[in-house]
């Protein structure tokens, strides 16, 4: 065994086992947003680079982005969806759709997004319309009010999806019990509030 080979086994060796994270990035979904590609002239003629944009979702509350910059394009995805996969963030979702209406704001980026009733479906455009999906959102309607970059698109709805807040999550912050037909309900019912106090 030369000494390169021997210096790459025991940097294997000191890895130990797989990562905990590794069975849930097996289980998660990905979709390319958008593919770009940039050319710089050398003495030899062109040298093409490409840049990959990239969304990882479970369809069950979990979603996350990431971009990867590589010779060829498979690279370039592959570095995306590793990246992505290190970016996961939870949402609070209900009933299949959000909890109640957001904007997400990201350079260029605005959009809106506001909660249906069963049966809408997703009214988005493509690139808001594959989050949402692979978020597990059913119900929902949104609006890219700024720029179309999908770079920005993509962090301005990230951006909305972290503002979302269950009814549990904010009586909680507030310190107010939550009845318990209204936590069974997932939260419709109002709870009399001087009770909870």
């Amino acid at each position: 065994m030369d000494a390169r080979a021997r210096r790459r086994f025991s940097r294997d060796d000191r890895r130990g086992p797989p990562h905990r994270g590794e069975k849930e990035i097996k289980t998660l979904e990905e979709k390319v947003v958008h593919i770009g590609r940039c050319s710089k002239v050398v003495s030899g003629g062109r040298r093409f680079s490409f840049s990959a944009l990239v969304i990882v979702g479970n369809r069950m509350g979990r979603i996350g982005f990431g971009t990867g910059r590589a010779r060829e394009v498979p690279e370039a995805v592959r570095k995306a969806i590793e990246r992505a996969s290190r970016n996961l963030n939870s949402f609070a979702l209900t009933n299949g759709t959000i909890p109640h209406t957001v904007v997400g704001v990201s350079d260029g980026g605005c959009v809106l997004l506001k909660p249906a009733s069963a049966g809408t479906g997703i009214v988005a455009g493509g690139v808001v319309r594959s989050m949402l999906e692979l978020c597990g959102i059913k119900n929902a309607l949104s609006k890219s009010m700024r720029s179309s970059n999908p770079h920005a698109t993509v962090r301005a709805t990230f951006a909305a999806l972290k503002k979302l807040r269950s009814r549990e999550m904010v009586y909680a912050q507030r310190g107010i019990h939550l009845p318990a037909a209204a936590a069974a309900n997932g939260g419709d019912r109002e709870p009399n509030v001087v009770e909870a106090l």
